[in-house]
């Protein structure tokens, strides 16, 4: 029994129903939705800022990226344990103790002296942030019930899409017209505000002590994921993956990883139960989601460096360009979820997936060096249509066949695999960026990027084609992988929940809510 909890008592588990979500569930939503904006919202907001506290701590750009790193590091180093620690502190308590990490993490921030204080305050703020969306996602599904997953996903998954889109128009303006501290302050009020309604709306549920900590999975799977995440962002900074720093620790990391997979379809109660994949909906959802985030992630890469380089506009009208995105996204994740939880949601994401590669091999036609911004808004509109029915959908999959006491290890596995995906994704972008770069420019390989950043801009507008030429040449290579989704993506259930096998799913999911 959690101390923090409000003295409420629930009558009895919530029916999961199959029709819209009652107040209870929106209210438990909005909770976990300002934990999400929070977490999420925080990688794209400081991304933006990385220039402008390198001058700040009179630091070099190699220093200050750790900001950013060291995030990304803790955020893979704790995740792995937030199935476990949901079982064995509860996962209100579990949820809160995350928001109250981060909110600690950004006040710290906010008031760093030097660059290595505000790297090692970003690791404690990536500490609180990795368990934030697992946990919450975890008391979102159980609240909801089987039935209703397609609709809470599409809620969760809001500030997921909007995130990146959202991020640096909120960063460049903190940054250029307030005080950089402000993109950590920010989080103060937010954070506050969700630890009163978590405290208040959230029900206690019951902590399982019994279930012991998988420490050998931990010391394999945590360092693994860590050193793997490094090398691949390392790599892709320096468009070169040949070197023996990089070489080292992403080959040492996937090791760990492999070694953590055995060990896990070894033990009793492993870290990560991978023996959830035995089951259809779970596999063919990951595979889709692997796929689907390699791609979608190098394409946002994208977009973005091409609206700066070649189009030479700054970070906040990158990211006010890249809005209509989120907003076709708006428009179809309340009837993506509707849809997931009516026909089930293999159908929805065969949809998505078609809308999403339509958008992305347009870019490879049209993304020029004078590209009217009405045209590029306006696929990036149909982009955001696709999105909607895609990602939140593929995630309902893999959970709307599971059993209460599952849901915990399914949601940080998910989180895992699409933290390492993202990783991938805009690590292999930037190095086919890159390289496509230097062969339009005549560059020596691994220029790239690099080879553009000190020319001005007469020179810019000289060789603005040939740079637009290798954007629309690596969006190929994201159709692919979108193409590849395809193939894990036909197996996904096509039937509701309730329609399923007794042996997959529950009609009900029994809530321990007391």
């Amino acid at each position: 029994m959690s101390a923090l909890s409000s003295p409420q008592v629930a009558d009895g588990p919530p029916k999961a129903t199959s029709g819209g979500l009652d107040r209870g569930v929106l209210a438990v939503a909005m909770v976990v939705v300002l934990g999400a904006i929070m977490s999420i919202l925080d990688v794209t907001v400081v991304n933006v800022a990385i220039n402008r506290l390198a001058t700040e701590f009179d630091s070099p750009l190699s220093t200050i990226q750790w900001v950013a790193t060291g995030y990304t590091l803790a955020l893979a180093t704790v995740i792995p344990v937030t199935g476990w620690a949901s079982s064995r502190f509860g996962t209100k308590r579990l949820y809160m103790i995350s928001i109250a990490l981060f909110v600690c993490g950004s006040a710290l921030a906010g008031m760093a002296w030097s660059a290595e204080s505000l790297i090692v305050f970003r690791v404690l703020q990536g500490l609180g942030g990795g368990m934030i969306m697992p946990a919450g996602m975890t008391i979102l599904t159980q609240a909801a019930g089987p039935k209703r997953v397609g609709q809470v996903m599409s809620i969760v998954g809001v500030p997921m899409l909007l995130g990146p889109i959202c991020g640096p128009i909120l960063g460049g303006y903190l940054v250029d017209d307030v005080s950089w501290r402000w993109i950590f302050f920010i989080n103060l009020p937010i954070g506050i505000v969700a630890l009163f309604l978590s405290a208040r709306i959230l029900k206690r549920d019951t902590p399982k002590p019994g279930e012991r900590l998988d420490l050998l999975g931990l010391l394999l799977l945590s360092p693994g994921l860590a050193l793997l995440i490094y090398g691949l962002a390392t790599g892709a900074q320096h468009s070169d993956f040949s070197s023996t720093e990089v070489l080292v620790t992403t080959i040492t990391g996937a090791v760990l990883v492999v070694l953590f997979t055995i060990r896990a379809l070894m033990a009793t109660n492993p870290l990560i139960d991978l023996r959830l994949l035995k089951r259809r909906s779970v596999a063919a959802a990951l595979g889709t989601m692997v796929l689907f985030m390699c791609a979608f992630m190098g394409a946002m890469l994208l977009l973005p460096l091409y609206y700066q380089v070649v189009r030479q506009e700054s970070a906040l009208a990158s990211g006010l360009l890249l809005a209509p995105q989120g907003f076709g996204a708006m428009v179809t994740m309340p009837i993506g979820g509707k849809l997931t939880d009516r026909v089930g949601p293999g159908r929805v994401v065969l949809l998505g997936l078609v809308i999403v590669i339509a958008s992305v091999a347009t870019f490879t036609g049209f993304l020029q060096a004078d590209t009217s911004y009405w045209i590029l808004g306006s696929i990036l509109f149909v982009m955001g249509l696709g999105m909607g029915l895609t990602m939140m959908p593929t995630m309902a999959a893999a959970i709307q066949t599971l059993v209460h006491d599952e849901v915990p290890r399914a949601s940080t596995m998910l989180n895992i695999f699409q933290q390492v995906s993202a990783s991938v994704g805009t690590a292999l972008m930037s190095v086919l960026l890159a390289t496509s770069l230097a062969d339009k420019l005549g560059t020596p390989s691994g220029g790239g990027l690099s080879a553009t950043q000190h020319v001005t801009p007469q020179v810019i507008q000289k060789i603005a084609g040939p740079m637009a030429d290798a954007f629309q040449h690596t969006y190929w290579y994201a159709v692919g992988l979108l193409t590849l989704a395809f193939i894990p993506a036909l197996f996904l259930p096509r039937r509701t929940p309730d329609a399923t096998s007794a042996d997959e799913a529950p009609a009900e999911m029994p809530l321990p809510i007391h």
